[in-house]
This record gives C-alpha cells, sequence and structure tokens, in this order.
C-alpha cells in the first residue's frame, strides 16, 4: 500500500501599509505568536520580517514591512521604505492595510505604487473597533472603490476588519490561503519567522524604548547585540543601545539611571517569555551623531537587505 503525497501549497504576503496602521499587531495575531514588534509610535518596523503561518497543507509567509512614506528626511527612512517597496515585487499577493477611520496622503502614494506593481491585491481597513457608527463605512468604502476604479485597480477583495480585537481577520486569512500557488514548503513546519533569536532580542529591547520614552528620543536610536551567548541554563545578552546626541543618552538613563533600570527590566521579562529562559541582560547608551543619516553607520549596525546576517 503507497503513501499519497498531498499537493502542498505555499506563497508570500507582503503586508504594506502607510505607518501605524496596524501591519504588526496583524502580523502576530495571524500567526499566534509574537513575530514583529509593536508601539503606538509611527515606523516602529524598520525590517522586512517575515512571519511563517503553517496549517495542514499550507504555508504562508506573511512580510510585515516598515510604513510606506514619501518625506525621507534621513537614509534610514530611505531605507525603511526601500524594505517596503522590494517586498512588493518579490510576493504573491499584497495586503494593502488602510486606517477605517481617514484616507491619508500616503495612501495616494501607495495607491500609486500599487498601480505600477500589478500583483493580486487585498485590500482590509482597519481599526473598525474605534468606529461606534457602522454607516459611517458605507461612504468610505464608496469613496475607496471610486479610487480604485480611477487607478484601474481591480480588488475582488475588500475587507473590515480589527486587528487588535481580531473582528474579521479569520476571514482576511481563509482568502489569503485559497490565494496561495502550489509549490513546497519553504520553511521547517514549526518556523514561525526567518530571524534569528539575536534579531528578535535586539527588537524586543527597542520595543521597551520605543514604548516607555517620548516622540523623539525613538526615533534616532538603535540597539546593536554585542554578545549572545548561553552559559549553563541562563543566556547572556549584552547590548548597546545607540543615540544620536548626548541629550538623548541623558534622557535614557534618566535620574541616578532609574530610567534605564526600568527599560531593562521590561525587556528583560520579555525576552525571558519570548525565550522561555532565565536572561542576564545588560544594556549601554552610547552617541553615534548622525547614525541615522551615515550609510557606513547604518549599514555596520545592520540596515541594508540582509540585515539580519549583520545584527
Amino acid at each position: 500500500m503507497t503513501n499519497e503525497l498531498k499537493q502542498t501549497y505555499c506563497g508570500f504576503v507582503a503586508i504594506i501599509g502607510r505607518p501605524n496602521v496596524g501591519k504588526s499587531t496583524l502580523l502576530n495575531h495571524l500567526i499566534g505568536e509574537k513575530v514583529s514588534i509593536t508601539s503606538r509610535k509611527a515606523q516602529t518596523t524598520r525590517h522586512k520580517i517575515y512571519g511563517i503561518k503553517t496549517h495542514a497543507t499550507v504555508q504562508i509567509i506573511y512580510c510585515d514591512t516598515p510604513g510606506l512614506h514619501q518625506k525621507t528626511k534621513h537614509k534610514i527612512n530611505e531605507f525603511m521604505v526601500s524594505q517596503a517597496l522590494q517586498a512588493i515585487k518579490s510576493v504573491d499577493v499584497v495586503l494593502w492595510l488602510l486606517d477605517a477611520n481617514q484616507w491619508h496622503a500616503e495612501d495616494d502614494y501607495i495607491l500609486a505604487k500599487l498601480t505600477q506593481s500589478k500583483l493580486p491585491l487585498i485590500i482590509a481597513l482597519n481599526k473598525i473597533d474605534t468606529i461606534k457608527d457602522k454607516t459611517a463605512l458605507l461612504p468610505k468604502l464608496e469613496s475607496l472603490k471610486q479610487k480604485l476604479d480611477q487607478a484601474n485597480l481591480d480588488v475582488p477583495h475588500i475587507l473590515l476588519i480589527s486587528a487588535k480585537n481580531q473582528q474579521g481577520t479569520a476571514e482576511l486569512e481563509d482568502i489569503i490561503t485559497k490565494a496561495m500557488p502550489a509549490s513546497p514548503f519553504l520553511y521547517a513546519k514549526q518556523q514561525i519567522t526567518d530571524k534569528s533569536k539575536r534579531f528578535q532580542a535586539s527588537e524586543i529591547i527597542r520595543e521597551k524604548l520605543m514604548r516607555h520614552l517620548g516622540q523623539e528620543v525613538p526615533h534616532t536610536l538603535t540597539v546593536e547585540i554585542q554578545t549572545f551567548k548561553q552559559e549553563k541554563n541562563i543566556l547572556h545578552i549584552h547590548a548597546i543601545i545607540w543615540v544620536e546626541r548626548k541629550g538623548q543618552k541623558v534622557i535614557i538613563i534618566g535620574k541616578n539611571g532609574e530610567k534605564l533600570k526600568q527599560l531593562g527590566r521590561l525587556a528583560r521579562l520579555d525576552l525571558e517569555n519570548q525565550f522561555n529562559q532565565k536572561i542576564y541582560l545588560n544594556l549601554w547608551v552610547k552617541i553615534k551623531s548622525g547614525w541615522t543619516d551615515d550609510i557606513r553607520a547604518l549599514t555596520s549596525l545592520g540596515y541594508h537587505s540582509d540585515d539580519d546576517a549583520a545584527v
């Protein structure tokens, strides 16, 4: 008696949208685990991050991308936009996430890019949980359809979702699943991301900085892992928080070092939960003037196309 091999399906889905529209939150809910860091601040995601969902005979490789925006004041902004645009070129499906509350100027920019791509497109209007009067969505949907018609874009699926509350996400996943092409799996069934633990550690530390510092400082800092070493039952992580100016360093450290201790404690707890083991975390804050606009500095800090290898 022979075992008949079942046909498998596997493909890439780029989740794109303007900054702070909920792409990373959606990815984490679709995967069922924390793959991408989140915060309320725009441009939290800086790299393409793959989240891998495997069930039965289907493997979906979601690609979380930095928010697409036109104003690229610094080289790091150019890097983030290039990461998102690269993702659009090399996927099977594009999932465009929009804010159900309002159409933004950045959405016009994205619409123009999508018109050029000609890739299969799914649109999801996110954050419907923030809209009390759901009838207000009808004119928004009509306006969106008019824009798509003017751009000559055929979009068979436009969904209303809440990534935060997982409203409409099951239907969204079902549509994406049916769009996957016949293909062998590209990743092991148990794998949920393409990123290393070392990369994940740097991102978790940066998430705590993004969430617990003011508006300006998080956008001019990055985290570099210096040591990532297992010793007996403890994982030792030593990391440098790079900033551009002395004043930013002072803010992060805080009075008598209390702010840095608080941030370190929050990061350590999250790391222990993520890696399911005891963590020893040591953080330093150092100054690298103008790193966000210096190509060599960006490359040395892991901001290039093969970002995971250098972090």
